[in-house]
């Protein structure tokens, strides 16, 4: 990930508008911040949420809420609870999905 060139910029997450995006089971809510390939986010997930895919893509995740459970393709999994993080590059492990029972709110920098 690279930030592009970009002035000091502030965001009302308040005032982004949300999108929906359906999982497996439950669905997630973004607010989207987007500037080249730069993505920021904050994103929460229902209770129940599992994604419909696998995931390859790079992202900083910080977990402000709830707890989050991050399956790897290779059967490794961890469990993030709030003030927790995790990082990984684009192609840098096994593809990765997440999932939580309870719902969970976090911060994602991709």
């Amino acid at each position: 990930m690279k930030i592009p060139t970009l002035p000091f910029t502030t965001t009302d997450w308040s005032k982004v508008p949300p999108t929906e995006h359906p999982g497996e089971t439950g669905k997630a809510i973004w607010r989207t911040f987007e500037i080249d390939d730069l993505r920021v986010r904050l994103v929460e997930y229902s209770p129940g949420y599992l994604a419909d895919h696998w995931c390859d893509r790079g992202h900083v995740l910080f977990v402000l809420e709830g707890e989050l459970r991050s399956e790897l393709k290779d059967g490794r999994s961890v469990t993030l609870t709030p003030g927790m993080s995790y990082q990984v590059s684009d192609f840098g492990d096994s593809p990765h999905r997440s999932s939580t029972a309870q719902g969970a709110k976090l911060f994602i920098v991709d």
